[in-house]
């Protein structure tokens, strides 16, 4: 596997609210994930949760040694579960034999115990973006594509507070059965530019944002730390936030944008969430 990986040790939010703006970067951000004919992966000490980027040109990608290395594993889905979204051109996923055509906006689910992974892009001038995240997992469930249209929809916000935005659920408990791993797609309608309102943490989950289809001259304005001691980071397209269990994650582009937004924690409950309200934010 053509790769870099790298770690990240998990921080406190004493040692956060002491960083300069260059340093929260290096800590809680992925500046570059997708490499043409590259793999990607970060490894976060957060609840353990492993992304990468995959971007296939000509010829395939595979996970190697390294990567399992870095897991403790023999392969690295020997003892995790994988989930993938893929946000370039169409995409083939070769797993134990099987062959999924995965196009855009389309995702993923890879269960426990899948040894032989490899990806490519059904045309090079197009390449696929495979934008993968792993978890431990303590059980095996059967592999499944997740198409767009079967993700669950919800409509959000509204208007007039500048965040009307849909939510897809692909990897969900009411889509698809996975031991710890969430995995959904965000977009904000034009006009609107807040996500994630009203703000709130959930100390029991760790939370990873992927922005993408940012215009090049726009950018995200992601808050995040303590809801009484929030720091900021600007966030360009295709870059990842790191989200900490104590801290808020919302945010506000200069223009609409989508982000896929991923969990791993102790639990799978989307109402484990603490509502921040809105005159506690500093």
């Amino acid at each position: 596997m053509q790769s870099s990986i790298t770690v990240r040790h998990a921080v406190h939010y004493s040692q956060s609210e002491a960083m300069t703006g260059s340093e929260l970067r290096q800590n809680f951000m992925i500046e570059e994930l997708f490499t043409p004919g590259r793999a990607t992966a970060v490894y976060t000490h957060y609840d353990r949760l492993l992304l990468i980027g995959v971007m296939p040109d000509r010829q395939a990608i595979g996970f190697g040694e390294d990567l399992a290395r870095v897991v403790g594993g023999e392969f690295l889905l020997e003892r995790r579960e994988l989930g993938l979204i893929n946000i370039g051109g169409p995409g083939i996923v070769r797993a134990d034999g099987a062959v999924f055509e995965i196009g855009f906006q389309d995702a993923l689910y890879l269960g426990m115990g899948t040894q032989d992974v490899s990806f490519e892009s059904a045309d090079p001038s197009a390449p696929a973006k495979f934008y993968i995240n792993s978890a431990p997992a303590h059980a095996a469930f059967p592999a499944r594509p997740i198409r767009k249209s079967e993700a669950i929809e919800l409509n959000l916000g509204d208007g007039k507070t500048s965040n009307k935005r849909t939510l897809f659920q692909y990897i969900h408990p009411d889509v698809v059965p996975s031991c710890q791993l969430l995995m959904g797609m965000t977009r904000l309608e034009p006009g609107s530019v807040w996500n994630t309102m009203p703000a709130h943490t959930h100390d029991r989950r760790m939370e990873a944002y992927l922005y993408f289809e940012v215009p090049q001259d726009a950018f995200v304005i992601h808050l995040m730390g303590r809801p009484e001691a929030t720091g900021h980071l600007i966030v360009r397209n295709e870059q990842v936030v790191v989200s900490p269990p104590w801290s808020v994650h919302c945010g506000a582009g200069t223009s609409a944008y989508a982000f896929i937004w991923s969990m791993a924690g102790d639990n799978k409950s989307f109402k484990d969430m603490d509502f921040v309200p809105m005159g506690e934010i500093r």
